[in-house]
């Protein structure tokens, strides 16, 4: 039996156009949406047909009026003028059987077209969330786009009973970034007199009895969790990422053990051959390529595989210049497109997409897996407690599981250890994968 696909007509085919209905598409069919110029082609086929034009055909197809956006170059300041769809936003209104262009609009999303665009940046020099769209709007903690796409499903079905769709499967995938692998262990003689120093300076005696029964191997060190997290991730029959930082020379935000280490290097190895290992490019990295190459190619060395996942520290990147580099390193899949001030969907999705480089007009082979939650911005950020976080990752999650989308956290070891100053956030963690991740788990494989 042949498979009845949807067939779109427009009157121009652009770079702009082909990634969104790659997206789209990805999105709800098996297989591609296909694209065509031929207005009498388009009028006679059997297909279900979808005209985005200016002008409609016939009452048989499914007419969804064009705006401007997918059909210019260039960057340019957009009007919008929001309103509500199915009780969400939307914008780019127009006419036909759908009431907005869902096209644009997610293009706009996806994009990030307003990151390159004039913009206020934080006291780190990245976007700042306050200047979107979804913070003005009040949807940055909706996976907008997967909201409209499920609109967008429905009026395609009322359409054409006949068009399959894919059945979309819910994934949780567990991400970690190792900024410092230990708090007290493996830091050599300076930074370990330091330490003494400032701990004993600031009259923090219980600091300082700590670090001494760690460095007397007479207690664990606080941020070792690393037995602990393996536990959990077979209990849970997951295979996390971790991103591990490697800087060659620490630095004001770069403090993670050095790499002439062994034991740091015999933990990196050992995730390498157990779990996902991908690279956490230095603060320092984002203004020096040859730094980004030289961690990417430690990483390579010392855990003996090709480094194909990343994500930034302090997700600290800037369109287009920091995915262009990452992908002349040859990193496939980066994971930084979320905020590191507020926990929320930063491109409107909860899905994986290709990035869009805006300025060279060009669809790129490096693919984003969206963050919506990060333990440091609920810690340290929003100024949440481990009660109030839980509650607010277990939102975000129900919201992606209901989208069928992937719901990727981020998680630190040094906030999931047993350092007082995280005291209560282990037992928060315990309870998410005991209670949520166990049970999505084993209802998958069942």
């Amino acid at each position: 039996m042949q498979v009845l696909m949807l067939l779109l007509y427009t009157h121009t085919i652009t770079t702009r156009l082909q990634y969104v209905v790659d997206f789209i598409g990805k999105e709800l069919f098996d297989e591609a949406i296909t694209i065509t110029t031929d207005e009498a082609y388009f009028k006679t086929s059997k297909q279900p047909r979808l005209n985005y034009s200016a002008q409609a055909f016939s009452e048989k197809e499914f007419f969804l009026r064009s705006t401007h956006l997918l059909f210019e170059t260039g960057i340019h300041p957009q009007r919008f003028e929001c309103f509500e769809v199915n009780f969400y936003k939307a914008f780019f209104e127009t006419r036909g059987d759908f009431p907005f262009d869902i096209f644009a609009a997610s293009f706009y999303l996806l994009s990030r077209y307003e990151e390159y665009l004039p913009h206020a940046i934080d006291e780190y020099g990245r976007y700042a969330h306050i200047n979107s769209l979804a913070h003005r709007e009040h949807f940055l903690t909706q996976p907008l786009i997967n909201y409209w796409l499920q609109s967008f499903k429905k009026a395609l079905e009322f359409k054409f009973p006949e068009l399959v769709f894919k059945q979309a499967q819910f994934k949780c995938l567990l991400t970690y970034d190792i900024d410092i692998a230990w708090s007290y262990l493996h830091k050599g003689w300076l930074r370990t007199a330091g330490g003494f120093y400032n701990s004993i300076r600031k009259g923090e005696w219980a600091r300082v009895k700590d670090r001494w029964l760690v460095l007397r191997g007479k207690r664990k060190d606080p941020f070792d969790c690393f037995e602990w997290l393996d536990a959990w991730h077979l209990y849970c029959r997951m295979k996390p990422h971790f991103f591990f930082l490697a800087a060659k020379k620490t630095g004001r935000y770069d403090k993670n053990n050095s790499c002439n280490k062994k034991p740091f290097r015999d933990l990196v190895t050992y995730y390498a051959n157990t779990w996902h290992l991908g690279a956490h490019p230095s603060w320092q990295s984002g203004d020096n390529t040859a730094l980004l190459k030289e961690e990417l190619e430690w990483l390579e060395v010392v855990g003996e595989k090709k480094i194909t996942y990343s994500r930034q520290h302090y997700i600290r990147f800037s369109m287009p210049v920091t995915y262009r580099r990452l992908l002349e390193a040859g990193i496939e899949k980066d994971f930084s497109m979320g905020y590191p001030t507020i926990n929320g969907f930063r491109a409107s999705v909860c899905s994986p997409f290709y990035w869009y480089d805006l300025q060279k007009e060009q669809a790129t082979s490096l693919m984003l897996y969206p963050f919506c939650f990060m333990d440091a911005n609920s810690l340290f950020e929003q100024k949440q407690n481990p009660q109030q976080t839980y509650k607010e990752l277990i939102q975000y999650y129900e919201r992606v599981k209901g989208c069928k989308g992937v719901f990727i956290p981020i998680w630190h070891n040094f906030i999931l250890g047993t350092d007082p100053a995280s005291e209560g956030w282990r037992k928060m963690f315990e309870l998410f994968m005991k209670e949520t991740v166990y049970w999505d788990a084993y209802n998958d494989e069942g």
